[in-house]
């Protein structure tokens, strides 16, 4: 695809910011687009959305944190001549049942199993970097991750694994055309063994904590969340603890042709990039 032009959404985000770089490395034009891109893309802005489109082959698609816009983007990449369409969803999404997480990607998987283009739908499990840029850094760092998880494991998957998949699936987005490739890491870990892991490789007294759902959302609220993005969290851990999500696939092997990378070869990345330095 190298004399095509690829649009990567979310573009300065986890996966958007890496999903672009390999691209470029294989020598394909890339559109990066985010709010703060220099191409600007807001999924709150429909009427910034055409040029961005326009010239575009292939779009990897981070939907939006709410139900609904993505339709409307499948409409305006189908008009402007886009091919084929890779989204971003979560593992297991079709076992959530009636759950309200995720309501946006269910949502945003409707949308482009009901266009015309040839899509491919990646369903990654929780990022092993949700413990170094995200989401749990900051508690790890004050020395304690109190989470509503408890005994039902979790498929930990390295970022770097999912945009892998992504960049070789955009390359050859024919081959992957209908396909839902589910994506974990190679084994399970609890949460309370993935902080015991990043203990041990920093060197610090690092403790897991099980809470409830309720205590979480009210931890996250202290913090500045709002109220839907709270009760939106928490209600993740929810699907989890029903252990539906909790297995690994052979997604990472079917389109890479290698295992995916360990839990522990993460930590070992981070902690020697001072992720949890005090």
């Amino acid at each position: 695809m190298s004399n095509d032009t690829v649009l990567v959404l979310g573009a300065t985000g986890k996966t958007g910011r890496r999903v672009a770089a390999r691209l470029r490395l294989r020598g394909t034009q890339v559109r990066a687009a985010s709010r703060s891109s220099r191409t600007r893309f807001d999924w709150s802005d429909p009427d910034g959305w055409d040029p961005v489109l326009q010239g575009v082959t292939a779009a990897y698609v981070v939907p939006p944190p709410v139900p609904g816009p993505v339709h409307e983007f499948v409409a305006r990449a189908e008009a402007a001549g886009v091919r084929h369409l890779v989204l971003l969803s979560g593992h297991g999404a079709d076992t959530w049942g009636d759950s309200t997480f995720g309501l946006e990607m269910r949502s945003a998987e409707d949308a482009v199993r009901g266009s015309a283009l040839e899509w491919t739908i990646l369903r990654p499990s929780n990022f092993d970097q949700n413990f170094d840029e995200d989401l749990f850094h900051a508690p790890l760092a004050a020395g304690e991750l109190a989470l509503p998880a408890g005994a039902v494991p979790e498929p930990f998957i390295d970022v770097e694994d999912v945009a892998d998949v992504a960049a070789a699936v955009l390359a050859e987005p024919g081959r992957h055309a209908g396909r839902v490739h589910e994506l974990t890491g190679p084994r399970e870990l609890t949460f309370a063994e993935a902080v015991e892991l990043i203990s041990r490789a920093s060197d610090r007294p690092l403790t897991y904590k099980q809470i409830s759902p309720a205590e979480y959302t009210a931890t996250l609220i202290e913090d500045g969340w709002g109220d839907d993005d709270a009760h939106h969290v928490a209600e993740m851990f929810v699907v989890m603890e029903r252990g539906l999500i909790a297995g690994t696939t052979d997604g990472v092997a079917t389109v890479l042709g290698r295992a995916p990378r360990t839990f522990e070869d993460y930590v070992l990345r981070a902690a020697a990039a001072g992720a949890w330095r005090r």
